[in-house]
């Protein structure tokens, strides 16, 4: 089954998860995102897309050790799946293409 393509914020969010290499979580991804995209983004949109990228198969996640810094309470830490790696490739490989159909930025077409 084809998982339809990215949109651009899941693209960001999935780039993120894959930064933080296992270590993801609501608030570092939002962090993460928010620091390389230079825009202010709410934890719920975070939230929601971490969730529904796992139930498409491109995430999977587990929860975390308690800490009494949260409360006892555990964080769920994301992780991209191999599908999840081969929607992120796909996207580059179309954004690259399409760049470099720029006549200005390759003069040699």
């Amino acid at each position: 089954m084809k998982v339809k393509s990215l949109g651009e914020f899941e693209e960001l969010v999935l780039l993120a998860v894959c930064i933080l290499d296992g270590e993801g979580y609501g608030i570092s991804v939002k962090r993460e995102v928010e620091n390389h995209s230079g825009r202010s983004i709410l934890l719920g949109a975070v939230h929601i897309t971490l969730y529904r990228l796992q139930d498409k198969g491109l995430l999977q996640s587990k929860l975390g050790g308690n800490t009494g810094k949260r409360g006892d309470r555990r964080k769920r830490l994301f992780k991209i799946t191999e599908s999840g790696m081969r929607q992120l490739r796909a996207a580059q490989d179309v954004r690259q293409k399409m760049w470099r159909l720029i006549p200005q930025l390759n003069p040699s077409i």
